[in-house]
């Protein structure tokens, strides 16, 4: 019997979550950032049009024999019946994606890997206008773009996507600053990061950037800030989601900390770094600013710059509390046991005197350590 197996890549935003994953690139076209190591060890790939079409065929395929479950709800026994029938591991992964999206409404599409908008412009264009026809009622096609790469397509390159049906890109920019650039070796400059996402908003589709607070490091923390927040004013991007920097051990990061060349940033450095950013951030009402990944210790920063009074207060709010319960709450939240400050209020006094207690003897050096560890669990 022939395999129905189709690619499904290693990431993708939260945000993309209940999307089907369509793989059009392996791994990343620059691979040598120096807080990352996801595709360091993959060479770099970008499928042929006739190679990705036959995984959405694929895809198709699946999800008519999902859907035949569908009459008029979704029948969940049988369906887990189906899948627990399937003796390749590949198929089954296959077919639970399908699935889960069909369920989720089988609206969103999001293409994979790092950087798909490395493929030509004719090719992806192609793509696009066959994942369409085969699937009509999608409503959103999304993709991971690289700065550099995007700032290579001209508005009427990106408006040639948009009518073929690409209706927004993620970019990793990390950071507005060409000295934290530097650092990290990102391999774009912040002109090119202004060109590119001009282009994208220009040409008809939504921009989603990445802000990472600490990444430069704490020589570098109000840099990081204000290099973000102009180029955010130059461009409006629709969303900026922050991703709070992790140091992980392997990367080249890490081993400038190691060696005393960099040093890490606390968490009140990185909320201060966020709060920079939407207070400078004052020529883009319109864009949003989520915190939707759970490595953020602020989780609930969720809403238009127009509206940053709100956003400001609950970064103070936080700011403002004591500092032994700023530490509690990082622990509780790196722990999982909190999602806001308003959920230590579930422990007893003498619980959390007792917490206090045994965190109160760290240094700060030593906290900032402790605290970058369990944000490394989470990515």
């Amino acid at each position: 019997m022939e395999n129905r197996a189709f690619r499904i890549g290693p990431i993708r935003p939260p945000s993309e979550a209940n999307s089907l994953l369509i793989q059009v690139t392996n791994g990343c076209t620059w691979n040598r950032c120096r807080f990352c190591q996801l595709y360091r060890h993959t060479k770099f790939r970008a499928y042929s049009a006739d190679s990705i079409k036959e995984d959405i065929d694929n895809i198709a395929y699946w999800a008519e024999r999902i859907k035949k479950h569908e009459h008029p709800v979704w029948d969940i026994p049988a369906l887990n019946e189906e899948l627990a029938s399937l003796t390749d591991d590949d198929e089954r992964q296959c077919y639970y994606m399908v699935a889960n999206w069909l369920l989720s409404g089988g609206e969103n599409v999001f293409l994979q890997d790092g950087n798909t908008t490395a493929l030509s412009s004719g090719r992806l264009t192609d793509v696009l206008r066959y994942l369409r026809q085969v699937f009509p009622q999608v409503k959103r096609i999304t993709s991971y773009g690289r700065a550099e790469n995007l700032s290579k397509t001209s508005a009427e390159g990106f408006a040639e996507l948009k009518e073929a049906g690409l209706d927004r890109i993620h970019s990793g920019y990390e950071t507005g600053s060409d000295a934290v650039l530097e650092r990290i070796n990102k391999g774009v400059t912040q002109a090119q990061q202004i060109i590119a996402g001009k282009a994208v908003k220009t040409g008809g589709i939504e921009l989603s950037i990445y802000f990472m607070p600490g990444v430069g490091g704490k020589d570098l923390s109000q840099d990081n800030a204000e290099g973000t927040a102009h180029v955010i004013n130059e461009v409006g991007p629709d969303f900026v989601r922050i991703r709070t920097a992790a140091i992980k051990p392997g990367t080249e990061l890490y081993a400038d900390w190691r060696d005393g060349l960099f040093e890490l940033c606390s968490d009140d450095d990185k909320v201060r770094e966020i709060r920079r950013v939407i207070e400078l951030s004052d020529r883009a009402p319109d864009t949003a600013i989520k915190s939707d990944h759970m490595i953020n210790l602020l989780q609930d920063i969720d809403g238009l710059i127009a509206h940053r009074e709100t956003l400001l207060e609950k970064i103070d709010g936080y700011l403002e509390m004591p500092a032994d319960d700023r530490r509690l709450f990082q622990l509780l939240r790196r722990t999982l046991r909190a999602y806001g400050p308003e959920d230590m209020k579930n422990l007893s006094n003498d619980e959390k005197e007792a917490i206090i207690a045994t965190i109160r003897p760290y240094s700060e050096r030593d906290w900032d350590i402790k605290m970058n560890e369990y944000i490394c669990r989470y990515v």
